[in-house]
């Protein structure tokens, strides 16, 4: 995969208001055969400018296609991957932004083809790159105006809603970072005391608090993501229970099938043959 990331650091420029997002990085992105499209999240919002190329969008709950012209807006901690054709690798600008999310997709997420302004957006996002690249006194305040034009052109559209992140309290904060954490690492081996050691606090702070806010335990977290992603495999590889278990971190295939079947109701090898019937 050929891609090149730049961030920006929040100290160059003077604090923005309350509620005004804040470029984080621009990268810009082609598909290759060697990029691994696990789920993933970030900690702020995304915003995919796909300039090249077919392929397929995927989120916890949906998959969909996209192509040139498409944007794609994904809020923080939101779980996403991009997969592509390799006869038409996609090509994509990411912009980083904190403090914004799309308002328009429960889920987390809005997909909107760009019928006009696409050319006027995309120079703004190459003059960014470019700043980015040479690096030249005043480059992060320039990109920052930028994407204010970016971002202004955007709310134009009538079929995209975006607003202000809510602030989020401390304990909501560290368990974004936990979940996060999760997210990017699931298939190694973690354990609470581990994500509590991360978060800075209690472990016994950390189970409470992560309930509270996401309904389930930090361990419970951390299987469903792997049977999330073994129903992903299950489906479209021919790995053996075996293979997919110790590709997913679980200690052994009986525990990965107990996990498998607390979660879905059924045992992993039903759910291969059940998924897998044809009409």
């Amino acid at each position: 995969m050929s891609s090149y990331q730049y961030s920006f650091s929040r100290a160059a420029v003077p604090p923005p208001g309350r509620g005004c997002p804040q470029l984080s990085y621009i990268s810009r992105t082609q598909y290759s055969e060697e990029w691994n499209s696990n789920l993933h999240t970030h900690g702020c919002a995304e915003l995919f400018f796909i300039t090249d190329g077919h392929g397929r969008f995927r989120t916890q709950y949906a998959e969909f296609p996209v192509a040139i012209h498409d944007l794609i807006v994904v809020n923080a901690n939101v779980l996403h991957t991009e997969l592509s054709q390799l006869d038409s690798p996609l090509e994509y600008i990411v912009l980083g932004v904190d403090g914004l999310e799309t308002m328009g997709g429960t889920e987390g997420y809005t997909m909107l083809h760009l019928h006009s302004g696409w050319r006027e957006l995309t120079t703004c996002l190459e003059l960014m790159l470019q700043e980015a690249a040479e690096a030249r006194p005043g480059y992060e305040e320039v990109c920052r105006h930028l994407l204010e034009v970016v971002l202004v052109r955007l709310g134009r559209q009538e079929a995209l809603s975006l607003g202000p992140e809510p602030s989020d309290s401390r304990s909501s904060r560290e368990c974004g970072l936990v979940r996060r954490y999760i997210d990017n690492h699931f298939k190694e081996n973690l354990s609470l005391d581990q994500l509590a050691r991360l978060a800075h606090v209690n472990k016994y702070y950390l189970a409470h608090t992560f309930r509270r806010e996401f309904g389930t335990s930090p361990i419970n977290y951390l299987i469903s993501r792997r049977v999330e992603e073994s129903r992903f495999l299950l489906q479209k590889t021919d790995h053996s229970l075996s293979l997919i278990a110790e590709i997913l971190g679980f200690s052994s295939l009986s525990y990965f099938s107990q996990c498998f079947r607390r979660v879905e109701g059924i045992s992993p090898t039903e759910y291969r043959k059940q998924n897998r019937q044809r009409p």
